[in-house]
């Protein structure tokens, strides 16, 4: 799967929380939010510096894009610990201090289940 289809999954499926989503799923969009919300950021800041106008235009557009894409983050983050066997309320393990984010990170990286769970058949 390459990210332009992973990342035209995601927003398909931006509301559906069931089923499952293999590995490559979740991080070609991870890295296509990451891109998009930090690539301009980060180009913005270092050609126009961080106090002129168009950073602040930059600023809002980044946040305007993190706003809409939310949804369909946390869409495929459930999706993803289904396919390990896992419940979409596993995420708040991340509210845990220093470790939480770690622990979800492992998950998320781990291998799905080869066959059918209980969140549905496996993912094409």
């Amino acid at each position: 799967m390459s990210m332009i289809e992973a990342t035209k999954v995601c927003f398909a499926k931006y509301t559906q929380f069931n089923g499952r989503a293999r590995r490559p799923e979740l991080w070609w969009f991870i890295l296509f939010h990451y891109l998009v919300v930090f690539g301009p950021f980060i180009i913005g800041g270092l050609i126009f510096g961080a106090g002129s106008e168009t950073y602040l235009v930059t600023l809002f557009v980044s946040t305007g894009f993190l706003l809409v894409t939310a949804l369909p983050w946390y869409a495929v983050l459930v999706r993803r610990l289904h396919d390990t066997n896992r419940s979409g309320w596993s995420l708040f393990v991340m509210l845990i201090p220093l470790l939480g984010v770690f622990i979800l990170i492992a998950w998320l990286a781990s291998v799905g289940d080869e066959g059918e769970n209980r969140f549905g058949p496996v993912p094409q």
